[in-house]
């Protein structure tokens, strides 16, 4: 696994709720403790469907089911896609994210693992990595590059907030405005780069 496959498929991962709402944890009462909450709620909640997924993938690939894995992975991707395309008009951002700006580290962490976990789009790409990695039969820790480049994408808010300070306070809200308009395009677009890795090892 490369930068190539790594960063689309990190971007799909946080773009949308998921990096809206570590914005709004990073400007919260008790931001420190509530960011790295999120963070690590998302680590345990990504590693274990990529670990799934990547072990049955290897299953497959042992029993000779190399291209039906394959597509089974672009059906995810195309499913995620169609998903993004349709959810396109929800701009707004959920009203639950009120609560983020006053949220307690327990509940930051809950967010991470649910968001990371059970949101549809991100359990596909999980699922999608995973199977492709045990399908080429590449080791497990390769996955780790996938993993923690979401994580920095996630702690990043945090971290401009200990790097950057007052400019990185000013930077945040239109950082979330500009996610809120335009991050079914920019999942379209890793999504749309994925299906066309897991095409050309198809044919």
């Amino acid at each position: 696994m490369n930068l190539v496959t790594v960063i689309p498929t990190a971007f799909v991962m946080i773009a949308g709720p998921q990096i809206l709402s570590a914005i709004f944890l990073a400007t919260s009462e008790d931001w420190r403790r509530n960011s790295a909450a999120y963070v690590f709620g998302a680590f345990l909640s990504i590693a274990l469907f990529v670990t799934v997924a990547y072990f049955i993938g290897n299953g497959a690939r042992d029993d000779g089911g190399s291209d039906a894995i394959y597509w089974i992975v672009l059906v995810l991707l195309l499913a995620a896609m169609l998903r993004t395309y349709l959810k396109r008009g929800e701009s707004e951002p959920p009203k639950w994210m009120g609560r983020l700006l006053t949220a307690r580290p327990r509940f930051a962490f809950a967010l991470g693992f649910l968001l990371l976990g059970v949101f549809p789009t991100d359990i596909l790409t999980s699922v999608a990595v995973g199977s492709y990695l045990g399908n080429e039969d590449e080791p497990l820790w390769y996955a780790l590059i996938f993993i923690g480049f979401t994580l920095f994408l996630l702690a990043l808010p945090a971290l401009l907030l200990l790097v950057f300070r007052e400019r990185g306070e000013a930077f945040l809200p239109k950082a979330r405005e500009w996610m809120i308009t335009h991050s079914w395009i920019v999942n379209e677009i890793v999504l749309l780069l994925f299906v066309a890795i897991v095409i050309s090892s198809l044919v």
